[in-house]
C-alpha cells in the first residue's frame, strides 16, 4: 500500500529472510560497516587487501539490489543426481539445456505440474525458482489441483506468480520489482474478469472459485497477487524457462509454490526432491538438465505413513 499510493517512499527493500534466519546476515553487515568501516575504506581505497572484490557503496544502483538474489544454500551436481537415481532405480532422461527449456514449457502448457530443482537453494521462506513446484497460471483448475493433489491442503489456498521482470507491468497494476516474492501487487485491470451481478450473495464456494482473471491460479479474491519478478541476472535458468513458456503461449508468468507438501520443509537435496515427487501427484521432476516422468518411475513404497513425519501447518 505504501508503494502503491506513493505517499512516503519511492521504493522499499525488504531483506528476504527478515526473521531469525536473517540475524546472521544482519550481524555480518553490521560488522562490515560499523566495525571494519569497509564501505568508507572502499571509497577511499584504504587497505585494498582487506576489501576483496566488492564495490563497498551502500547506494542503490538500478533495479536490482546489491544482494543479487537469495540463492545462498547448497548446490548439487549431475553426479549427485545420478547417484540418487541409481539408489531409487529412478528412470530419467538427460537433455541439452535448450531442449530442456522447450520440453518443460510444452509440459507446462499442456497442464502438467513440474518439480523444478536447480542450482543453489534459496535462503529464506520463499521458493524463488530453484526449489519450486511450477505450473500454468492460466489454468482454471490448477489452483485446486496443486492444493488437493500435491500440497494436501484446502483447495482454495492461493499461489504466487513468477513473472519475467521485464513483463511485470503487463500482468500487474504497478509492475513492482520484487525478486524475493515479498510485495503484493494487483492483477492488471486488462487481465481481470469483472464480478457478476449478485456476486456478493453467491454461496461461499462459488465466490472462492469464480475466475477473476485470465491468470486465475495466482489471482486472490481481491485481485491481488504476491509477485516474484524473475531476473536474467540472478536466475538465468528460471528466466529462460519462463521465456520459453512465453514464446509458446504469449504469457510470461507461471505459478510458483514451494517444493514441499503441507507441514514439511522445502526440499534441499536430490533425494528430498525425488521423495516429494513420488509421494505426490506431480507429473514431472526436473533436476538440473535431468527430467523424470512420473509414469516411468518404479512403484514407490513407504515403510510408514510419511504424512506423520511432520505436523500440519
Amino acid at each position: 500500500m505504501l508503494l502503491r499510493e506513493g505517499i512516503f517512499f519511492d521504493n522499499i527493500w525488504i531483506q528476504p529472510a527478515a526473521g531469525d534466519a536473517g540475524g546472521a546476515l544482519g550481524a555480518a553487515l553490521s560488522a562490515y560497516h560499523m566495525y571494519f568501516d569497509m564501505a568508507r575504506k572502499m571509497n577511499e581505497n584504504i587497505h585494498p587487501s582487506l576489501v576483496g572484490e566488492g564495490k563497498g557503496e551502500r547506494a542503490f544502483h538500478g533495479q536490482m539490489d546489491a544482494m543479487q538474489g537469495a540463492y545462498l544454500g547448497p548446490e548439487y551436481t549431475g553426479l549427485d543426481i545420478e547417484v540418487m537415481a541409481a539408489k531409487h532405480r529412478a528412470v530419467y532422461e538427460r537433455l541439452e539445456w535448450d531442449e530442456l527449456y522447450e520440453k518443460a514449457a510444452v509440459l507446462l502448457e499442456t497442464g502438467n505440474v513440474i518439480g523444478w530443482f536447480q542450482g543453489r537453494m534459496e535462503w529464506g521462506p520463499r521458493a524463488l525458482g530453484n526449489r519450486s513446484i511450477i505450473a500454468d497460471a492460466r489454468s482454471p483448475e490448477m489452483q485446486k489441483k496443486l492444493n488437493l493433489k500435491i500440497k494436501y491442503r484446502e483447495g482454495f489456498r492461493p499461489f504466487a506468480p513468477s513473472v519475467l521482470a521485464e513483463d511485470a507491468g503487463e500482468y500487474f497494476e504497478n509492475g513492482f520489482i520484487t525478486p524475493y516474492m515479498l510485495l503484493i501487487d494487483y492483477v492488471h485491470p486488462k487481465k481481470r474478469i469483472h464480478l457478476p451481478d449478485g456476486y456478493h450473495s453467491m454461496p461461499l464456494k462459488d465466490k472462492l472459485y469464480f475466475l477473476r482473471s485470465d491468470i486465475p491460479s495466482i489471482t486472490h479474491l481481491d485481485y491481488t497477487a504476491r509477485v516474484q519478478t524473475v531476473h536474467q541476472e540472478t536466475n538465468p535458468k528460471y528466466h529462460k524457462l519462463i521465456s520459453a513458456f512465453k514464446k509458446r503461449t504469449g504469457y510470461g508468468v507461471i505459478v510458483n509454490t514451494s517444493f514441499n507438501v503441507r507441514g514439511e520443509p522445502i526440499v534441499c537435496t536430490p533425494d528430498d526432491a525425488y521423495k516429494c515427487f513420488m509421494r505426490t501427484e506431480m507429473d514431472y521432476l526436473v533436476m538440473g538438465n535431468y527430467i523424470f516422468e512420473k509414469n516411468e518411475q518404479p512403484k514407490w513404497r513407504e515403510e510408514k505413513n510419511w504424512r506423520d513425519e511432520y505436523g500440519l501447518d
